[in-house]
């Protein structure tokens, strides 16, 4: 490691640059800031090991400026005899440790232990943050279609904001991710973001995952738990699927909205936290209010800015783009030389209608990089149901994604290939992302048997 010592006490300064040195480590000695300074400047250190007092200097006031500049260095504070309540306040100003003088040869090596293992889990930190992102690919926030700009600028627009969410739209359509993305453009960008899958717990587990439990409060509650909210203090709480929030806890999430307030389960003491909450649905939130099965405020607190994201076959613009970045990606991800998709494939993506939307397409092209034969993806390398579908609307002539066709002709179709496909009601309607009432009146309305 490069270490840096600073310390205005020549002799300590000394005495810790041999040791480093004798522990095969390289260092310099600097005795003020602005040497200091200068030194991080040329040399890319790994530690500063820095003096409490400085002559006429605060050492606290130089840590800060440390690690402002180079967030990522170690520093460890150098104190004297009763300056532990200094250190801890160095600690918390994000010292990684402190050394009290005057120390023995032992706890100076501790010390070079200390800052060695930190370093290596930092790297192991780099390594596992690069090999997450080497297996999803890059998400994009441009389009060139329209409806989707529109719809990304005015959740850009408020992401600065504290402002609740909701995120509208057909299931594999990116809410997530673009929940994501307000958050990293927000300035709670820096604190937790916590999602929480509303239709995958029961009510009462659902409860205590939100809010948390006191020991005791239910069987199993074997210990305290704080909850999500807890966790997403200060940062944003993403509610996935939100339509699927039981009735029972509606009224608090809308308290948690209103007045920052909550109980945990079991508990009576009032609990806070300061929470941005984007929630996504692809149900009609409208419909379930006229049905009784949500609350209509709850929905006026949630629908501050509220944007749906349309499914990719409104997309058109966007699908040769998105397909191409997935073949690029999987092609790397498995080492596979695929380099391109055949003119007939490229057909196949645009008139197919992609009812599973981004999620349905990654899979599709993931399967047909690992299954293709040679360089280039054919349309029996995509999956049955895609080239069956495709192949039908080619057949029948009848209306395809990018062609000069109303939106009334393509939504009807697309239905009729989905019921055609499907055994029942629900499953059409759930392949659609809307309820068996909506589809029912979009029949109706399209004049459809």
């Amino acid at each position: 490691m490069d270490i840096l010592v600073v310390d205005d006490d020549m002799a300590i300064r000394e005495a810790a640059v041999q040791l480093i040195e004798d522990a095969d480590h390289y260092a310099e000695g600097a005795e003020d800031s602005a040497l200091a300074m200068d030194a991080l400047k040329s040399t890319n250190f790994d530690a500063v090991l820095l003096d409490l007092y400085l002559a006429a200097e605060n050492g606290l006031d130089v840590l800060e400026k440390i690690k402002a500049k180079y967030p990522r260095i170690s520093v460890v504070m150098i104190t004297g005899m009763g300056s532990i309540p200094d250190a801890v306040k160095a600690t918390q100003l994000g010292a990684l440790d402190f050394l009290e003088k005057p120390f023995s040869r032992e706890q100076f090596a501790l010390i070079l232990q200390r800052i060695k293992r930190h370093r290596v889990l930092e790297e192991k930190v780099e390594e596992l943050t690069e090999e997450i992102s080497n297996t999803q690919p890059t998400a994009r926030y441009t389009s060139r279609s329209k409806v989707m700009q529109d719809s990304l600028d005015i959740l850009f627009r408020a992401a600065a904001s504290s402002a609740s969410m909701l995120l509208l739209g057909e299931s594999g359509t990116g809410k997530s991710m673009v929940a994501k993305e307000i958050h990293a453009r927000s300035s709670r960008k820096n604190k937790p973001f916590v999602t929480v899958n509303c239709p995958a717990l029961s009510k009462e587990l659902l409860e205590s995952e939100l809010f948390g439990h006191v020991k005791g409060a239910f069987t199993g509650a074997i210990r305290d738990t704080r909850g999500k909210v807890h966790a997403a203090n200060g940062g944003t709480l993403f509610l996935d699927e939100i339509g699927e929030l039981p009735k029972e806890l509606q009224p608090k999430l809308l308290r948690l909205l209103q007045d920052w307030e909550y109980e945990r389960v079991g508990e009576t003491k009032t609990q806070t936290a300061d929470v941005r909450v984007i929630a996504a649905t692809n149900r009609d939130l409208e419909e379930e209010v006229r049905n009784g099965e949500f609350r209509e405020d709850l929905l006026f607190r949630l629908n501050v800015i509220s944007v749906e994201l349309p499914p990719l076959r409104q997309r058109s613009e966007d699908l040769v783009t998105f397909a191409e970045k997935f073949l690029e990606f999987f092609a790397k991800q498995y080492r596979r030389d695929v380099k391109k998709f055949s003119k007939k494939a490229i057909e196949t993506i645009q008139r197919y209608p992609w009812p599973g939307n981004l999620r349905e397409m990654r899979n599709a092209i993931e399967r047909a990089v690992i299954l293709v034969r040679g360089d280039e993806i054919e349309p029996e390398d995509l999956p049955n149901s895609n080239v069956k579908i495709a192949g039908k609307n080619e057949e029948a002539d009848g209306p395809w994604i990018g062609g000069e066709f109303t939106m009334d002709e393509i939504e009807q179709h697309h239905m009729e290939r989905v019921l055609e496909t499907t055994s029942t009601l629900s499953r059409a309607a759930e392949i659609l992302g809307i309820n068996e009432a909506t589809l029912y009146r979009k029949r109706k309305r399209l004049g459809m048997k």
